[in-house]
């Protein structure tokens, strides 16, 4: 008897599950989840690539791209729905990956890993030179409207917000999990694996890296607009700069690449272990999550997603 896959019937019970705990929960617990789901789309796009055996380190490039999109359209477009923000933003930043690549889909390794950091960093000098893009202090955001409805208390946009990021993030987990079992998908492990059968096979690898490319672009973007909506700010440096690119390169090891859902786990995961390392101990944050890192390397190395998964074998073989 075939097995059945019921990934998309458990992801849509913990989608609807995760709004209505988000309707009981404090509001900075709220804006945890709100933050976390946003950066967890841009690194399921890092994720992708992961799977072909790429490493981008700058990931920042387009979830900076796509934050300042929602600004910008804001301000010089006057847009204020949300949802044609997303779109807008998304797209942007799935059309820039897909010209950027043009050119990085001919590198591998340690070469396309600082080239997009090189990408990320140009975009983050032109934000902090630039005093219409706000400079290094940024610039606000405006809170969306949904439909053409305004929320008056901001409590109760922030949930709209989360709820629309919840269903964005429940979809794009089933279209990247059809991807991954896609033959476009399966061949991500036949290029990591040998470029060169691939190409005997009758497919362009450069064609399938740059497909995976345009993808993880349009995530980050995606991801990178929630947020800006979600915090109300954008700024250079939490959203562009190599230090973003690093935590969501910490987020993505931390997670696993067993799961669509995983990068939305260790994202959460990694907002807590933040939240309350700055508080236990605000000198010495950095030394906790480095900590925490080489502990999950040790003990852990296909990422917290793989303990979760040996707990439900467990649980199911009883």
């Amino acid at each position: 008897m075939a097995h059945r896959d019921h990934t998309l019937r458990w992801l849509a019970l913990a989608s609807f599950l995760l709004v209505v705990i988000a309707c009981f929960v404090p509001g900075w617990l709220l804006n945890q989840m709100l933050f976390a789901s946003a950066r967890g789309l841009a690194v399921l796009g890092l994720l992708v690539l992961w799977r072909a055996g790429l490493v981008s380190l700058g990931g920042a490039l387009f979830f900076g791209l796509g934050a300042y999109s929602v600004a910008l359209l804001q301000r010089m477009a006057g847009i204020t729905d949300a949802l044609l923000l997303l779109a807008l933003a998304a797209g942007i930043s799935g059309l820039s990956g897909f010209v950027l690549g043009f050119l990085l889909r001919r590198y591998r390794g340690i070469f396309f890993a600082m080239m997009n950091l090189a990408f990320s960093m140009i975009l983050y000098g032109a934000a902090v030179k630039n005093r219409a893009l706000g400079s290094t202090d940024g610039f606000g955001v405006a809170q969306p409207s949904f439909f053409g409805i305004t929320f008056a208390e901001p409590a109760d946009a922030k949930l709209a917000l989360f709820a629309v990021l919840v269903v964005a993030g429940y979809a794009v987990m089933c279209c990247v999990h059809w991807y991954w079992k896609s033959t476009l998908g399966w061949l991500g492990a036949a290029v990591r694996d040998n470029e060169i059968r691939v190409e005997y096979l009758g497919y362009s690898v450069e064609r399938v890296i740059h497909v995976k490319y345009t993808l993880s672009a349009v995530l980050g973007g995606l991801g990178g607009a929630f947020l800006a909506m979600g915090l109300g700010q954008v700024d250079p440096d939490s959203m562009i700069n190599w230090v973003a690119s690093g935590e969501m390169l910490f987020v993505m090891i931390l997670s696993g690449s067993a799961s669509v859902a995983a990068p939305f786990v260790g994202s959460f995961l990694f907002e807590l272990l933040r939240t309350y390392a700055l508080e236990v101990a605000p000198l010495a944050w950095q030394f906790i999550i480095g900590a925490t890192l080489v502990l999950l390397i040790l003990f852990a190395p296909n990422g917290v997603w793989s303990i979760f998964a040996r707990l439900f074998g467990r649980a199911a073989a009883r």
